[in-house]
């Protein structure tokens, strides 16, 4: 028998004051062993079961920032990246539920709350032939959250709205900041039950190994993804930021706000929906053979058949265009076009495959030559069918080839490898700004692209003298998107167009170095570090604005204490480095020859993580 307890009580770096903690996780783990005589193997039941809430995820990691133009960034008067609040002091949230139309309030404790309960069971079985069987049922019941604040345009207030505030005593003042941020919160829910089976037979023969295996993979979900708007302060001088009530909405009557003026457009933006399953059962096979001495080839192949079924929004018009969200979007709510929204079938069965080979040929003893190609055909899953349109169906490819050397002896192990990827019918959607009227309006837009990329990896894992390890990475890629291109047209009737095609993928770095050296002090002892450099990332699909490369650090100390009782230390940025990563929020549609005029602006987008200590401990019994 064995049982497993991890709690995680996680502040986080500032104080959100809405909630105590910025992760509470809990996860418990029971199993019970029978082990069959001669070591033949084992039969295993386990039970698992997770309740976590992590706030920080896409809500608290976020923060504004003034983009010099250079790559570099300013920090925003006295707003601390990372270590200051860029969440107003309370955390609800309201919504119109996208199944019934009902209007709730939440918070973004419970909205962010994940709940599972996981029944494993687990047999391995040996003869004497060599034979080895290996199953696997698994069946999982839970609650998946995930709560999105992002932020959406940083603007200075030039359509003049009168903004309104709640002050401390409860009285409502006028605000007066230049700056307004606008804010899109989506609240993901979907309920699960999956069904995983798997079993597998192998056998070692004197010049290799052959498996045969079965996967059957139930997935029934309930999903949906509704979202608000608000608005809030940037606030200079590291406050709190505040709500911002609009006493001039009435002016903007298609925003459609709630009673109270704070929320708006429920459900316009980025709403999803889907409901139903999908079944995946596949046959596969892999061989491990050595040829000779020098020479190994493995190969296998895997066969599937996939069936979807369920329901989604993607509504048409009588015109045969798809009608999209709006302002109070639900199940049974009519368009401004006159359609009334009600869930959509979906029903498709496709044939997906995987083939895989590789070869090593051993030069010498320690030198040698390494290939690998797999090519793999997939299509649409469930939750690909969630926007307001109907994705692309056909055939995903995803071709992957890699060729290189290798090297060990008794204290350096290294590889060294070129690589192609590519993937072909990414099913995505960007929500695309533009102000109407000195208000901005966020819309949808739908796009199919594909998406390749040559890299150079080269990995050295080093033991020099006793105790102490060396692990080094390099790598070089260029991905890039190939026919990224969509449109939406605004009320005002502009068209947002993004032509990306040839772009450098964004947030994605060119260049990649880790380089990890660790020192047992004693047996018991161990000091490490590791140093991870990215280089220039660009910040928008239109490759304008961009970061200059950064360094992450990070190093611990971790102490078995005894054969029970371990304890950790862990130091994040212990260098005290600043800065911006990511994407910058609202800017999908600044163009290249438009980026310098935004030197010196006011944005918004991600960090890096400020300088932390973190403690752990692990109890075994």
């Amino acid at each position: 028998y064995s049982g497993s307890i991890y709690q995680d009580f996680d502040p986080g770096t500032f104080k959100i004051k809405s909630t105590p903690f910025q992760d509470r996780t809990q996860i418990y783990k029971f199993a019970l062993t029978k082990r069959y005589h001669d070591n033949r193997g084992e039969f295993t039941a386990m039970y698992h079961y997770s309740n976590s809430h992590p706030v920080y995820n896409y809500a608290t990691q976020s923060a504004p920032f003034i983009y010099v133009g250079d790559g570099s960034v300013k920090e925003f008067g006295k707003f601390a990246l990372g270590t200051t609040s860029y969440l107003p002091v309370d955390n609800e949230m309201m919504y119109r539920d996208m199944r019934t139309g009902q209007v709730h309030k939440t918070n973004l404790y419970d909205a962010t709350q994940n709940k599972g309960s996981e029944f494993v069971l687990m047999n391995d079985y040996k003869w004497d032939n060599g034979l080895q069987w290996k199953t696997i049922v698994k069946y999982d019941h839970a609650t998946g959250s995930l709560v999105y604040q992002t932020p959406m345009s940083l603007d200075q207030n030039e359509a003049g709205i009168n903004y309104l505030y709640e002050a401390e005593d409860g009285s409502m003042k006028a605000y007066d900041g230049e700056y307004v941020q606008s804010r899109m919160s989506c609240l993901n829910r979907g309920f699960i039950d999956e069904f995983m089976f798997t079993t597998e037979l192998s056998r070692k023969v004197n010049n290799g190994t052959w498996r045969l295996g079965v996967n059957e993979w139930y997935y029934d979900v309930d999903y949906t993804s509704n979202t608000t708007m608000y608005d809030q302060s940037v606030p200079m001088d590291g406050s709190y930021p505040v709500r911002l009530f609009n006493a001039d909405y009435a002016t903007y009557a298609d925003r459609s706000y709630s009673g109270n003026g704070y929320y708006y457009d429920f459900n316009k933006n980025a709403s999803e929906y889907y409901k139903g399953h999908e079944n995946k059962l596949a046959i596969y096979f892999t061989h491990d053979w050595d040829i000779t001495d020098n020479l190994n080839l493995y190969y296998g192949a895997r066969l599937e058949y996939q069936a979807l079924r369920g329901e989604n929004l993607a509504v048409k018009d009588a015109n045969g265009d798809f009608v999209g969200r709006f302002a109070n979007y639900y199940i049974g709510a009519t368009s401004p076009s006159g359609v009334k929204i009600a869930p959509t079938p979906i029903s498709y069965d496709w044939f997906n495959y995987a083939l895989s080979a590789a070869a090593t040929y051993k030069l010498t003893k320690q030198f040698g030559f390494t290939g690998d190609f797999t090519y793999i055909t997939q299509h649409p899953r469930i939750e690909n069918f969630a926007p307001a349109t109907t994705p692309n169906t056909d055939k995903i490819s995803v071709p992957l080839g890699r060729v290189g050397i290798y090297y060990n002896n008794d204290w350096l192990s290294l590889t060294s490898l070129f690589s192609y990827i590519s993937k072909t019918n990414n099913n995505s959607t960007l929500n695309l700004q533009h102000a109407v009227n000195g208000v901005n309006q966020i819309m949808a837009a739908p796009l199919t692209y594909d998406i390749k990329t040559l890299g150079w990896t080269t990995d050295v894992v080093a033991t020099p003298f006793k105790g102490f390890d060396l692990h080094f990475l390099f790598t070089y890629q260029k991905p890039t998107y190939k026919k990224y291109e969509t449109s939406v047209t605004f009320p005002d009737g502009y068209v947002g167009s993004i032509n990306a095609t040839g772009n450098i993928v964004a947030e994605i770095p060119q260049v990649i170095v880790e380089i990890d050296p660790s020192y047992m002090i004693t047996k018991d002892l161990k000091i490490w570090t590791s140093f991870r450099y990215f280089s220039k990332t660009y910040a928008n699909i239109n490759d304008a604005y961009y970061f200059n490369g950064r360094w992450e650090t990070f190093g611990g100390l971790n102490w078995q204490v005894n054969k029970k009782l371990s304890l950790g230390c862990t130091v994040v940025n212990f260098l005290n480095q600043t800065g911006a990563k990511g994407s910058i929020a609202g800017a999908e549609l600044i163009e290249k020859e438009d980026a310098g005029q935004y030197a010196g602006h006011v944005m918004a987008g991600s960090y890096i993580r400020p300088f932390t200590v973190e403690f752990s401990a692990q109890l075994k019994f």
